[in-house]
């Protein structure tokens, strides 16, 4: 059960400034909008999805994960640079970067890196802590779903069910964890693992049963470790898990067979591939997308980084929620900010009639537990 810091997944980028509003790799000019070349970056499926999920045309689509692309870059630049004063990250609508901090000191650096800048009382250190102390707390209590940092009111948001707060919150206090560091979420949602059907592209798990690929890496795809234990074995294609971590974690690793053709994309499933070019963590706020064979194409925007869900098989840590929505089968498939890989579906509440939450399984704990890199174009 290991609770990593997003700022151990991230290395330095050069220094970012705002021009004109828009986020620039120093460069001294105003950006009014995309270049008429930007969309063929995205796959034509993709920018549907945000038409009909988000309501935005492909102008301002292309716009906006351009902005959050690099206003991802700044947020990792920060992350690094403040260390432990630094409280988290989130992009607003217009991909405007938030940064809180715990030092009125470093406001200034913050806004230099065109950022807007809020102080707060508790850093992302402390409450990642108090998150690992939440995970032995209410480890196997009925009634509490989920729990995450919500980086916006700076405190650890605890889903509740009807009548299980005030076991939660005595919990919480025996724990020693401040008062003002935790908000209760009533909630009637129940996350669960969506292992019965295929998402992104199908593999099949011993007998018959159905999962997700999530990404093409060396020798292999990563994708939900639930979906099978180390050794299973996997046909279309043919390969084995040899690398399976759930719960705690849910990441898996299958080695495939000769002969199978791994593609450095995600399959839309709109007759397009969309391209991965690498992989790294949005903030909070960006717009992703998510392919699963039961729903297709869906999109969103990340809630919460470093998530725990109480399954009914165990809690699973540092989980990335979101608020895309998702049904049972889209387990191991893949989500994307733009063509930068985020993870791969673990599991959720909710459908894609209505709404609800989908969870995801970080790629880059995935690489690092197998030892493996995301083959990209």
């Amino acid at each position: 059960m290991r609770r990593t810091h997003t700022r151990a997944l991230v290395a330095a980028t050069a220094a970012l400034t705002v021009v004109g509003g828009a986020w620039t790799a120093g460069v001294a000019t105003a950006a009014p909008g995309p270049s008429p070349d930007a969309a063929s970056k995205y796959a034509p499926g993709m920018l549907d999805a945000l038409e009909r999920d988000l309501g935005l045309g492909t102008d301002d689509a292309v716009d906006l994960l351009e902005a959050e692309a690099l206003a991802t870059q700044a947020s990792e630049n920060l992350t690094e640079a403040l260390d432990e004063t630094f409280a988290g990250s989130w992009v607003g609508d217009s991909a405007d970067l938030t940064v809180a901090v715990t030092d009125p000191a470093d406001v200034a650096a913050v806004e230099k890196a065109g950022a807007e800048a809020v102080v707060v009382d508790h850093s992302l250190d402390a409450l990642d802590a108090w998150t690992a102390d939440l995970d032995e707390a209410l480890a196997g209590v009925d009634g509490v779903p989920s729990y995450s940092v919500d980086v916006e009111s700076n405190s650890i948001v605890i889903g509740v069910h009807d009548g299980a707060r005030a076991e939660a919150a005595e919990l919480v206090e025996k724990a020693g964890i401040p008062a003002d560091a935790v908000t209760f979420d009533a909630t009637d949602a129940q996350p669960r693992p969506l292992i019965d059907v295929v998402g992104g592209n199908p593999y099949y798990i011993g007998s018959g049963s159905r999962c997700s690929v999530g990404f093409s890496v060396t020798g292999g795809f990563v994708t939900a470790g639930h979906c099978g234990g180390t050794g299973a074995t996997t046909s279309q294609p043919s390969g084995q898990f040899r690398v399976s971590s759930f719960p705690g974690n849910d990441y898996g690793y299958v080695a495939v067979g000769s002969g199978n053709n791994l593609v450095p994309g995600v399959n839309g499933y709109d007759g397009n591939t969309y391209a991965v070019t690498g992989h790294s963590v949005a903030p909070v706020g960006s717009t992703v997308c998510r392919s699963g064979s039961t729903t297709g194409w869906h999109c969103g925007t990340i809630q919460a980084l470093n998530a725990t869900v109480n399954y009914a098989q165990g809690s699973v840590y540092g989980l990335i929620q979101t608020n895309v929505c998702a049904e049972p089968g889209d387990s191991g498939g893949s989500l994307l900010a733009g063509s930068s890989a985020q993870g791969m579906t673990s599991g959720g509440s909710g459908n894609c009639s209505w709404g609800g939450q989908t969870f995801f399984q970080p790629v880059g704990e995935a690489l690092s537990a197998a030892g493996v890199s995301l083959l990209t174009y």
